[in-house]
């Protein structure tokens, strides 16, 4: 579990919520066909992208299991304990491993090895299902900051793990860059979490890709 003194009262909690919210889902008879796997930047659906989440996923049958600080170990506790259990969604959408860097300035392969057993354990769990891989987002304002540059090294090891059949891997980030890949406040107010506007950006980036999967 996430044991950061910040989660202790609510992760565990959060993570239970979750189970209960997908059983009531699937008891009557609903779907979730389009399931979103990641850390705060995920959980933000429920927040700053919530407009976002209401108009573009909630009519997919969505469905976002996303806890804030989380780890790659953190989201293979979570898949350890029953977090997709019940579910067969068409597509998972998977980003995880900014706070391994935040956290702890890991070695990318270390995180990158997490991304992959993560990987396993969704094919393993979710066997009908695609997953869709996506490169961590950037952070820092500039492309030389310390921690976009370790997330840019495990998102050049983690694309080679897409086998386009059950794993697919899509790099959206440009898309909340300027040219010159400086990262603004308008798209993320602290260089991490997209603001009601980055969260647009990330719906617009990702419709091909998931157009392309839905109607596989």
């Amino acid at each position: 579990m996430l044991n950061e003194w910040w989660s202790i009262d609510w992760w565990l909690p959060r993570h239970q919520q979750k189970l209960v919210d997908a059983k009531a889902i699937l008891d009557k008879g609903g779907k979730i066909d389009l399931l979103f796997v990641g850390d705060s930047i995920t959980q933000g659906w429920e927040k700053e992208g919530a407009e976002a989440w209401k108009k573009h996923y909630e009519p997919r049958h969505g469905f976002a299991i996303g806890f804030s600080g989380d780890r790659t170990e953190n989201v293979l506790w979570r898949l350890d304990h029953d977090a997709v259990k019940g579910m067969n969604p068409k597509v998972t959408v998977l980003m995880i491993g900014t706070n391994n860097a935040g956290h702890r300035g890991e070695d990318p392969r270390t995180t990158s090895a997490g991304i992959k057993k993560i990987l396993e354990e969704l094919q393993q769990r979710l066997p009908d299902t695609k997953i869709l891989l996506l490169a961590i987002f950037p952070r820092d304002e500039k492309p030389d900051g310390e921690l976009r540059l370790i997330n840019e090294q495990v998102n050049a090891i983690i694309q080679t793990y897409a086998d386009n059949k059950r794993v697919y891997f899509a790099n959206i980030n440009q898309a909340f860059l300027t040219q010159d890949g400086i990262l603004t406040k308008e798209v993320m107010p602290d260089l991490l979490h997209p603001h009601e506007y980055g969260y647009e950006l990330w719906v617009k980036a990702l419709e091909p890709h998931l157009q392309q999967l839905l109607n596989q």
